[in-house]
């Protein structure tokens, strides 16, 4: 069977109200006015220093955000999620089929690894890979390198899924399958043009297409 390879945030989880409260505390912590809310949303999905950068433009202030948002998402943000409805029979079925389950996500492992333990179904995947806290790795492309030489697997035997267009170019990047999701916080238009091979609207479809 096949390696399915899924992004956290937008994928399986909506944690648009941590992230977006963390990123708001950081700036509030350093003086600077807060981006609106569509801004902040725009940052789910990309590495925080990239989405940080353009907006501080000093690289030891961009540090100091990152470690602001980390300050808060450690005791709050963390755990300011839900989970889309359908994804854990979606998983249940998946697992329950052969298939091997992994998360990629360009959230900070530890973080990433601490949400999953949370989720009824965190003990469905084999492998959590995420960025590392020095940004060494941050961006998809290197992030499912990671995954690919962890899991020993071949990336023609993987899929890639998630929602933005990060997750379809890693794909593309090492000529894998990309599914992208719309129930994130991406659109078809975004996914479609980054490579994805198909679209999915509800969970209920990642048994077909997966399979």
């Amino acid at each position: 069977m096949a390696t399915l390879l899924f992004d956290l945030d937008g994928t399986l989880i909506d944690s648009a109200l941590g992230i977006t409260r963390c990123a708001a505390y950081a700036f509030e912590q350093l003086g600077e006015t807060v981006p609106d809310d569509a801004t902040l949303r725009s940052w789910i999905g990309p590495a925080l220093r990239v989405s940080f950068a353009p907006l501080l433009k000093d690289e030891a202030r961009v540090e100091r955000a990152v470690e602001l948002y980390r300050e808060r998402y450690d005791t709050h943000g963390w755990c300011e999620h839900t989970v889309y409805e359908g994804i854990p029979e979606a998983i249940e079925s998946l697992h329950a089929s052969g298939h091997r389950l992994a998360v990629v996500t360009a959230k900070n492992e530890p973080h990433a690894r601490k949400i999953l333990k949370s989720l009824p179904f965190g003990h469905r995947f084999v492998e959590i890979v995420g960025a590392t806290l020095d940004g060494r790795l941050s961006h998809k492309p290197e992030l499912i390198a990671e995954a690919l030489q962890r899991l020993d697997s071949p990336a023609g035997e993987c899929t890639m899924i998630g929602d933005r267009h990060m997750d379809m170019e890693g794909a593309v990047h090492h000529g894998m399958r990309g599914l992208g999701v719309l129930w994130g916080f991406g659109d078809e238009a975004e996914l479609r043009g980054a490579g994805a091979r198909a679209v999915l609207r509800h969970p209920a479809e990642l048994r077909e297409l997966a399979a």
